[in-house]
């Protein structure tokens, strides 16, 4: 990010909190592009220090994850009894926990699970006139590990929102992993865990418990993919055993960016942006206007309610690092800075949103008019929070049934068929010079 002494007094906060930018300054690419900039798995000590906990669980299986459990999470196990949960556990947490959660929870839950249900494809196939059918296969997989954060935060809604969607694809078992730090165990996870369905849960995290989801040990089940998000050790981890197992995306920072007309109450939007920086230091928080003076609004509403925040610290840095209050000339240049940045979660609070959603090619979560704040889909709208981060949103997708399933291509050829496509195969594998291929073809050709 751009040094604040390089700016004008224009483009800053008179308490620097908060960077101020305007797409008329001629320095605007570039101050965005060092905003948006961050790589999280580039760091070569980092890669170094994953690259050998990856090995040594591979090696020694149970022993290499105790031993870096008991180290990073600072434990004194000395069996992967002590970091494996019961069924039975879990159903103590969830009975346990107060009514008001037990029903939120569980509201969240079938909200999620209604949802993802309707993303749910089938197979299919049709036949051609001469007998040739083509299909496609959609079947499950085997098992899936989830990977839950731990230690800043406990997310019980990412427990939901990772494994009702494997439920629902028809993934026969879910292996959870989520890091206990000091031994501390959230209850609320817990019950989620049990809520969805996981079939067993560990209480590792880090590059360990990836190591030990991706190869399998003694104790813990390999999986055929690992999905949900973590911090660098974690993403580093997921890159690296990629083809060993699937991943679902190398996730980074939140996000959030918030276009608003001018007409949204400043308070509810600077709370909006809180409540993405407030997951870590590196979460950004970025707001875009063409109305100067409603920005002044959010950012007096920032500078008043940031106090009142009991993670006023994280929040106050991640504004500092990576937020921006960002005067635009107008909606249409707005909707270029959404397609721009391509963001995890975009609220739009204006007036008419549907009329801009045919012009939005990239974003992750779109969240529609004044009412609707980010928070809700983080939680029990419905749609997944598990979303592209750092730009990815231009190739990738939310996390959803899809991604706990696989396809295969169905060809059943009639001997007519076999003998027209034969032909074509045969022309098509001769001008590649590849005449095993040309003659396995042209034996099915009739006369």
């Amino acid at each position: 990010m751009s040094d604040p002494k390089s700016m004008s007094n224009s483009e800053q906060s008179a308490a620097t909190m908060v960077s101020r930018l305007s797409t008329s300054d001629t320095a605007f690419h570039h101050q965005l592009d060092s905003l948006l900039d961050w790589e999280g798995v580039s760091d070569k000590a980092v890669q170094s220090r994953v690259e050998e906990i990856l090995a040594s669980v591979k090696q020694r299986g149970d022993e290499a994850v105790i031993e870096a459990t008991n180290r990073f999470d600072r434990l004194s196990v000395s069996s992967m009894d002590e970091l494996q949960l019961t069924p039975e556990q879990l159903k103590q947490a969830y009975d346990h926990l107060p009514a008001e959660q037990r029903e939120a929870l569980s509201s969240a839950a079938e909200r999620i699970k209604r949802y993802h249900e309707r993303q749910k494809p089938s197979s299919w196939q049709y036949e051609e006139p001469d007998g040739t059918v083509l299909g496609q296969k959609v079947t499950p997989l085997d098992r899936a590990g989830i990977y839950v954060p731990g230690g800043k935060a406990a997310y019980p809604s990412s427990v939901l929102m990772n494994a009702i969607p494997a439920h629902v694809a028809g993934v026969r078992e879910i292996v959870m992993v989520v890091p206990t730090p000091d031994g501390v165990l959230n209850e609320l996870v817990l019950a989620a865990a049990h809520l969805a369905g996981v079939d067993y849960v560990f209480t590792i995290g880090g590059a360990q418990a990836i190591a030990a989801l991706a190869y399998g040990t003694e104790t813990v089940p390999r999986v055929d993919k690992i999905v949900g998000p973590g911090n660098i050790y974690v993403a580093t981890a997921k890159r690296a055993v990629f083809g060993q197992v699937g991943i679902d995306m190398i996730a980074g920072p939140s996000e959030i960016m918030v276009v608003s007309d001018g007409q949204t109450d400043p308070d509810w939007l600077a709370m909006d942006l809180f409540s993405q920086a407030e997951h870590d230091e590196d979460a950004q928080a970025i707001l875009v206007s063409w109305d100067v003076d409603h920005l002044d609004a959010v950012e007096a509403a920032i500078e008043r309610l940031l106090p009142t925040l009991e993670r006023e610290e994280i929040v106050r840095e991640s504004l500092r690092k990576r937020g921006a209050l960002i005067h635009c000339q107008d909606a249409q240049e707005a909707i270029t800075l959404i397609n721009r940045i391509a963001p995890e979660h975009l609220e739009l609070s204006v007036a008419a949103p549907e009329e801009w959603l045919d012009d939005i090619r990239h974003a992750g979560a779109i969240f529609m008019g004044r009412y609707t704040a980010e928070a809700l889909g983080d939680y029990c709208a419905g749609p997944n929070h598990v979303l592209p981060t750092s730009g990815t949103a231009r190739f990738s997708s939310p996390l959803g049934v899809y991604d706990f399933q696989k396809r295969s291509s169905i060809i059943h050829c009639s001997a007519n068929g076999a003998s027209e496509l034969g032909k074509i195969a045969s022309v098509l594998a001769r001008g590649e010079s590849l005449t095993a291929h040309a003659r396995s073809a042209e034996y099915r050709i009739r006369d």
